[in-house]
């Protein structure tokens, strides 16, 4: 899962990055309100963690802009203003969640997850297909019943097949959401996880789900599905 924090203040935006990271999500970070628009303008986000006091504009004038301009993903609006006035203000603006400052990360990270559930059909927070079962929650995989242990990128590599099931994605596309900005699209990162992600889920059962696309990338597939 893709997450944009937009946070000016360094030490905050520092913790903000690390701690989505270590919870295994792909983090972006724009300290302000001209560098958010530019990542939102050339990136697909799952999520967007926006503080409100920008230098350069107000979040919930960015929260507006973003919505009007068909952003669909939720918002998760940071803030030290905490009337109900102001809380009314950033749902109004297009903001889905409100969280106050000072906060503990783990109610950030159980706002994150409510907010992302809410983006998977009726809310789910297991996707499964054909077999595969990844609980969002509790972050566990299994495969017809078979417990499957996953480092934090696998987790989040089969993650992004799982939302997009039979969708074939291109190397590119999931640099772009499972993996940090610094990792070179010359890389051959992402053939060595699905590598490695394949002998997990694939090599152990006797139908093969991940499949190769061949000069394009790789897609979570049933493949005798599709024979006459």
């Amino acid at each position: 899962m893709r997450i944009l924090v937009v946070e000016d203040q360094r030490k905050m935006a520092g913790f903000l990055k690390k701690g989505l990271q270590e919870a295994g999500y792909r983090v972006d970070l724009a300290q302000s309100g001209a560098a958010a628009s530019s990542f939102v303008a050339d990136n697909d986000y799952d999520l967007i963690v926006l503080d409100v006091n920008l230098p350069d504009s107000s979040g919930f004038d960015l929260a507006r802009q973003f919505k009007s301009e068909g952003l669909t993903c939720p918002i998760l609006l940071l803030t030290a203003l905490n009337t109900t006035k102001h809380k009314v203000m950033g749902l109004d603006s297009g903001g889905d969640d409100y969280l106050t400052k000072p906060f503990e990360f783990e109610e950030l990270l159980a706002r994150i997850r409510a907010l992302l559930r809410r983006q998977t059909p009726q809310g789910q927070s297991t996707l499964r297909y054909k077999g595969l079962e990844l609980d969002l929650l509790r972050r566990e995989a299994k495969r017809d019943g078979v417990s499957i242990i996953l480092t934090s990128k696998e987790f989040s590599l089969l993650e992004y097949f799982l939302r997009n099931p039979e969708r074939p994605l291109s190397r590119t596309q999931i640099l772009e959401h499972v993996w940090d900005t610094h990792v070179d699209n010359e890389s051959n990162v992402v053939d060595v996880y699905i590598n490695m992600l394949r002998k997990k889920i694939d090599a152990p059962f006797e139908k093969k789900l991940v499949h190769t696309q061949v000069g394009f990338g790789y897609v979570l597939k049933d493949l005798t599905c599709s024979k006459p």
